[in-house]
């Protein structure tokens, strides 16, 4: 190739210079805005289920280790109901109402450190679905409170099984 003169023209190029932080986040490999919306309702629904589950069975529990842990659970499940509301309503949503059907299935469950050992998989099947989804989100801000509630629903595992005496997992 030869050296361009330093009175000839500079070709043009054949590509547009990048767009890629325009491209659409479904594009990119993101959640688009409608699995995000369906995800964090959701993520709601079954955070109102584990609310309203450890709300009871904390009263159930009357005091104690165990009616401790449960009213800590409790707080961090309305404080991510919280998050996920303040979310949807930033994407421009509107919020489930529902309570997800884990709360009749754990309230059926009479023996309380069983049905704390049953919250456990419910507090589980969130963390899965916390890490699957994040890395397909896309805003800092929604992933660093997603991140938070993982890491917090994974230490409310391990602080109800500590004392239900349990097994349950946050696999």
């Amino acid at each position: 190739m030869t050296k361009p003169k330093d009175d000839e023209p500079i070709a043009g190029v054949s590509s547009p210079p990048c767009s890629m932080h325009e491209a659409d986040d479904a594009y990119m490999g993101y959640a688009g805005k409608d699995d995000l919306i369906t995800a964090l309702n959701e993520l709601l629904e079954a955070e109102r289920a584990g609310a309203r589950v450890t709300l009871e069975s904390a009263h159930t529990a009357g005091s104690g280790p165990l009616a401790s842990v449960l009213r800590t659970v409790q707080h961090d499940e309305m404080r991510w109901c919280a998050m996920l509301l303040r979310h949807l309503k930033v994407l421009g949503a509107e919020p489930s109402p529902n309570v997800g059907a884990f709360y009749g299935k754990a309230m059926a469950i009479g023996d309380l450190r069983e049905r704390v050992l049953f919250l456990n998989r419910g507090q589980g099947w969130v963390v899965r679905k916390l890490r699957e989804l994040l890395p397909r989100v896309r805003d800092a801000e929604l992933h660093r409170e997603l991140a938070d509630m993982l890491r917090s629903h994974e230490t409310n595992i391990a602080l109800a099984n500590d004392a239900a005496g349990g097994g349950a997992t946050a696999s």
